[in-house]
């Protein structure tokens, strides 16, 4: 009998990639009767508890927390500390394939840092980030390269034909009028108010996610939000609970927006569609790795336009790059000859204005180099690059603006989960890799 309980247990990990619950709880604190009513019956009714991760502020990055959270051990442990690593750690066991090699049906989409090696995945769809393969369902590929084109691609705005045909594809196996409705008023405001871009990613994930859950009827299942996180590192000094730091530039956002509270009116919407699926059967956790915190600084955020052409011009010999995210990319070389030269060029490329340095991170590693555009000035159109003192290049041409950073990262996380779901609630803090260890309990 027990068995058989088990084998019908169904749990979703709902991931609010850094979400600030501090801030979140004024808004709901302060809002009319009417909204945000699935976020207050989050706070009112689920269990809660409080998690933190490491001390050093150069480990607080979401690939690295929610590493911790998959394989159930802190940063000293795991030591995997780059976007996309995972897949170089083959001999580490994570959550997914645990659950999965106790009897249980495992899916996830879009789980950040993690590989796919699943035997026979109810779905997996990777984060748009790291080199990994998907289950083999067509539909499932399609969604992966989606993921990986639109968000590697936003900031330049661009979307491939291939990539909107899936897209189409995607409303037209989940349409339903309502959640429909709501993606298509999503896309047309994200016009006028371009951090809703990032809200029609995650508002489509949703969309993939519950489709998926109904149809495959994993016993746990995992997804990722990624939203939240952007549009608080980018605009978290518009919200209106902000009241001691200077407000962006209207430039750059309008003092009359919120982006704030527009991702909570999605992220509400959200919880709401799960909080609908039958709560008698499901076990919920909601979680945020860690958070962010108003950042105090003005630092200009930049991402090369075109990764490959970028690096031809300077001189450099590559076999492949991957872009990740925001600034950071990853060179793969033939040879550590190709390698050490490289390493060279990108350390002698500075900006003509200040005599800073481009590219003040550079990680070598066996085959490879991890690259972040370190640059945090307003970067102006007669700006150029000097490399090795004999080639310059016009920086403005190269690059295209990401944001201005408005939050940066904190140990501390949150977690809620539906009252039927932990046999125990910790009364302190504890380190969110221990999430881990509470959710294999559970099967």
């Amino acid at each position: 009998m027990h068995k058989i309980i088990l084998m019908n247990l169904k749990f979703i990990l709902i991931q609010l990639n850094e979400i600030n619950f501090d801030i979140v709880d004024k808004y709901l604190l302060n809002s009319k009767n009417n909204k945000f009513l699935n976020l207050k019956f989050l706070r009112n009714n689920f269990k809660f508890f409080e998690t933190y991760s490491e001390d050093k502020y150069e480990n607080l990055e979401p690939w690295i927390q929610w590493v911790s959270v998959n394989l159930g051990k802190d940063f000293n442990r795991h030591k995997i500390f780059r976007l996309g690593d995972i897949i170089n750690h083959p001999e580490e066991e994570q959550i997914f394939e645990k659950i999965e090699s106790r009897g249980f049906k495992v899916g996830a989409i879009s789980p950040m840092n993690s590989e796919n090696r699943l035997k026979n995945p109810a779905y997996f769809i990777p984060d748009p980030w790291t080199n990994s393969s998907s289950d083999e369902s067509k539909f499932s590929k399609k969604i992966s390269l989606m993921l990986k084109q639109t968000v590697n691609d936003n900031a330049k705005g661009g979307i491939s034909f291939y990539s909107f045909l899936t897209i189409l594809e995607i409303i037209f196996k989940t349409l339903d009028y309502k959640k429909t409705f709501i993606l298509m008023k999503l896309i047309f405001s994200s016009t006028l108010k371009p951090w809703k871009k990032s809200l029609v990613l995650d508002y489509l994930i949703h969309l993939i996610h519950i489709y998926l859950f109904n149809k495959c009827k994993p016993n746990f299942s995992s997804v990722f939000f990624n939203a939240g996180a952007h549009i608080q590192h980018h605009y978290l000094h518009n919200s209106k609970y902000i009241n001691n730091l200077n407000k962006n530039p209207s430039w750059y956002v309008s003092p009359s927006h919120d982006p704030i509270e527009d991702m909570l009116e999605i992220y509400d919407i959200i919880i709401g569609d799960y909080l609908k699926l039958d709560k008698s059967e499901i076990k919920f956790c909601i979680s945020t790795g860690l958070r962010q915190v108003p950042y105090r600084d003005k630092i200009f955020y930049y991402r090369l336009k075109d990764h490959s052409m970028f690096l031809k011009k300077i001189g450099i010999k590559f076999k492949k790059v991957l872009p990740r995210m925001s600034r950071d990319f990853e060179i793969i070389f033939d040879n550590n000859s190709d390698l050490n030269n490289s390493k060279k060029i990108l350390e002698n490329i500075f900006s003509n204005k200040n005599n800073f340095r481009i590219f003040n991170e550079i990680d070598k590693r066996r085959n490879s180099l991890f690259v972040t555009l370190t640059y945090s000035n307003e970067i102006k159109k007669d700006e150029y690059l000097n490399i090795n003192n004999d080639l310059k290049l016009n920086f403005f041409n190269e690059v295209t603006f990401v944001a201005i950073k408005n939050g940066m990262h904190d140990t501390k996380g949150y977690v809620f989960s539906s009252p039927n779901t932990f046999s125990y609630i910790p009364k302190d803090r504890i380190h969110v890799s221990r999430l881990h260890e509470m959710i294999l309990k559970t099967f």
